[in-house]
């Protein structure tokens, strides 16, 4: 017999000696290979009321066990649903003792009759020689099976999360179904699926804070990609006129209800296109999304309200800084003024940083319905070709939801010249400049990159909305965590 284990609590020791029991009755604690399994969901759907020789054969983890002496009664949970399970004294004369030795988060598989008890539950009365262990549960599961409530654990333990709370299970199957209709849609638009390097030489395409790793081999430093951006542009380049790429990238920076440091993206680019077929194409992708997988055209997100009615707001930056800002985005004074009056530490920070930190402040909490903010400051945008008729604006997009960035979009800089002073500006005062410039994407652009659009939008934030969740780490599996003990 095991010896228990001094620092395991009484629970947990009763459960190893459960274990020793199922083991001395001959029986493999953590079963084997079980066929003809049918998913719960389809049991329930399948049931026929007037039907009395209907037969089920399941497999799935306990969830609710209540020994009634000889009679016990089980819920059965699989990722479909739950059913009841009856377990008699009667009918299992052989396996009586293994019924007995069963306890919540076990996960058997089981064959018997179909049928409703006298209080109406669908319940699968097993057979003898019809209950088979298929993996013993040491560890002991939340006292009560309809609540994992810690939210720290829920996230450090979602692999009990995922079994307990059903509603997980369902938001995560959805979270799958979203990037499916997402992936189908767009390639039946003519969109190419590609996919690009996760380990990069440079760190580019957004302005963020690389992870740095080292290649032995090779002896150089490389960055866990931070955007897929200026690889998806090569492909332009080459002659892939309609991609995509579904992607995770990394960006060593905090950790919020909005931020997670690995997080999914979309990427689109599509050759001869602007910023204003992205804007068309994001609106019906998201609403395609919402009508297969979320109650549109209202959806509830936290204590907002969300009207994804269509045609979406379509409104620029510097009238939207007006409104909420009470500041002239072409009056750098009155921009500066708003800052001070904002407690925003401004001296000394470039003229477009501090609109944007303005804007931030008090524009994107307004936006809450679906919001196409147009026209950035130029500065702030060095992939994105400028308005021919304002080249201190750029083509470019942001869609917010619930006051938080969905979207992402550009009419693409295609002109290497422009680009590659650009990229200085970006640099400059940091260290070894050019050095740290993608010299190969300048080189890609003088080959030629068509006029273009380009779209990213934001996986995680999408389901989030979608789904009507707060905060990042519900949407997704194995979320970032501060180790334990930490603040």
């Amino acid at each position: 017999m095991t010896e228990p284990i001094q620092d395991l609590n009484k629970l947990e020791q009763e459960r190893l000696r459960r274990l020793e029991e199922i083991k001395a009755l001959g029986v493999d604690p953590y079963g084997s290979r079980f066929d003809g399994v049918q998913p719960i969901g389809q049991i329930r759907a399948g049931f026929k009321e007037d039907d009395q020789s209907q037969r089920a054969r399941t497999a799935g983890r306990i969830v609710l066990l209540r020994d009634m002496g000889r009679l016990v009664f089980i819920t059965l949970r699989d990722w479909t649903g739950s059913i009841q399970v009856g377990l008699s004294k009667g009918m299992l004369s052989s396996q009586w003792g293994q019924a007995k030795c069963l306890e919540i988060g076990d996960i058997i598989g089981v064959e018997g009759t179909l049928g409703r008890t006298k209080t109406g539950e669908l319940t699968i009365w097993v057979e003898d020689g019809r209950l088979t262990f298929l993996s013993k549960c040491l560890a002991v599961p939340p006292e009560k099976f309809h609540g994992l409530v810690d939210v720290d654990q829920r996230y450090r333990l979602r692999y009990v999360d995922l079994w307990i709370n059903p509603e997980v299970m369902e938001r995560f199957k959805t979270r799958s179904r979203i990037i499916s209709t997402i992936r189908a849609q767009l390639e039946a638009m003519g969109f190419l699926e590609v996919e690009t390097p996760m380990m990069q030489s440079q760190a580019g395409g957004a302005a963020a804070r690389p992870f740095v790793t080292h290649h032995n081999s090779l002896d150089i430093d490389l960055y866990l990609r931070i955007s897929p951006e200026l690889y998806l542009k090569r492909l332009l380049v080459g002659g892939m006129d309609k991609i995509f790429e579904i992607n995770r990238c990394f960006r060593n920076e905090g950790l919020s209800t909005r931020h997670n440091p690995e997080f999914t993206m979309l990427e689109l680019y599509q050759a001869y296109a602007d910023y204003r077929v992205m804007m068309d194409l994001t609106e019906e992708l998201i609403t395609l999304c919402a009508q297969r997988h979320a109650s549109w055209p209202t959806i509830r997100y936290g204590d907002q309200v969300l009207d994804l009615t269509r045609p979406w707001r379509r409104a620029t930056y510097a009238e939207l800084l007006e409104q909420y800002g009470c500041c002239n985005m072409f009056d750098i004074d009155s921009v500066r003024a708003r800052a001070s009056q904002l407690g925003i530490e401004h001296q000394g920070m470039d003229d477009q940083v501090v609109i944007n930190e303005v804007f931030e402040a008090t524009v994107e909490q307004h936006l809450v319905n679906p919001t196409f903010v147009l026209d950035y400051p130029a500065a702030l945008c060095p992939l994105t070709k400028r308005k021919k008729d304002r080249p201190d604006l750029a083509e470019r997009f942001e869609l917010y939801m619930a006051g938080m960035e969905l979207a992402n979009a550009y009419t693409e800089l295609n002109d290497p010249a422009v680009q590659e002073e650009n990229f200085k500006i970006q640099l400059r005062g940091q260290a070894e400049t050019m050095a740290r410039m993608d010299r190969d994407f300048l080189t890609a652009l003088r080959y030629g990159m068509p006029p273009a659009g380009g779209l990213g939008i934001g996986i995680d934030r999408l389901i989030m909305i979608l789904t009507g969740v707060t905060s990042i780490r519900d949407v997704i599996l194995f979320p970032h965590l501060r180790p334990k003990g930490q603040d």
